[in-house]
């Protein structure tokens, strides 16, 4: 006897489809790519502001070490020879009693002075067509006519520049004892010299020759608050006129014998 189910016969199983399930994972897989690419994309980004950043940065220190002229060959990968230069005016500078002032300061305030006082002159110097070359201690080197030749220009312009740092000290305030004057010694001589960059890791550019050594004399030989000229320089001053010069005398100077010297005493017309 046949007995008939009330039950429906079960429908066949659903078996899923490879080719729907293998474009599920491609989709992931090409998602996970992109999503990978951008993330990349993002670092790469980062990573080239960060050089971009830093090497503004080494050229901005390179800028302030070296000469302008000097550093742009620098970055265009050429070497920087040694020049010889037949003209420039070098100016000395350095604080009468400075030791002295160190003995009774703590190396804190000693910096601190130190650092309001070159701020000052690096403020001054920039109105004129000079280079700083180095600052050691309270010593303070500054040169015109070179890298970039102005003539005879670099007599006037470290003249005027003199006279201005001169001006600048007599109203300059020492922190922790404001009632005391800095007493600014100064040196000047024009002639010969040859310049180069010496070093690699931390470059230099750095001047050579008797004119270095008779302009530092100049100085050492000089007295508190007075500019003190070579006969070199007053020759190059009187070219141009207008400049206020007295005679030292003849000075005894180490290596060099009798030299004969000169106050500069001002400009007419200036305010200085």
């Amino acid at each position: 006897m046949l007995l008939l189910s009330h039950h429906p016969p079960h429908p066949p199983a659903t078996i899923p489809c490879p080719r729907e399930n293998s474009s599920n994972i491609l989709d992931n897989l090409l998602s996970r790519m992109e999503q990978y690419a951008n993330n990349l994309e993002e670092l790469v980004e980062e990573r080239t502001q960060a050089y971009l950043e830093e090497k503004r940065k080494a050229e901005a220190l390179l800028y302030q070490i070296l000469p302008h002229s000097v550093a742009e060959q620098l970055k265009r990968g050429e070497t920087v020879q040694a020049e010889a230069f037949d003209s420039v005016t070098i100016y000395f500078s350095d604080i009468v009693g400075f030791t002295a002032l160190s003995a009774e300061s703590t190396p804190m305030q000693v910096v601190t002075l130190l650092n309001d006082l070159y701020t000052c002159f690096d403020a001054v110097i920039d109105n004129f067509d000079v280079y700083k070359v180095e600052t050691i201690g309270d010593a303070y080197m500054v040169v015109s006519g070179l890298p970039v030749r102005n003539g005879r220009l670099h007599a006037r312009e470290v003249a005027r520049m003199a006279l201005a740092l001169l001006d600048a000290v007599r109203s300059f305030r020492i922190r922790h004892r404001p009632q005391e004057q800095l007493r600014l010694r100064i040196g000047i001589h024009t002639g010969p010299v040859c310049a180069g960059v010496v070093g690699l890791k931390m470059p230099r550019y750095c001047l050579f020759g008797d004119t270095v050594n008779t302009a530092s004399r100049m100085e050492s030989n000089g007295e508190a608050l007075k500019i003190h000229l070579s006969s070199e320089t007053k020759a190059v001053l009187e070219e141009f006129g207008g400049f206020e010069l007295e005679l030292r005398g003849d000075v005894e100077m180490k290596g060099k014998g009798k030299v004969r010297t000169y106050w500069l005493l001002g400009e007419w017309g200036s305010s200085t």
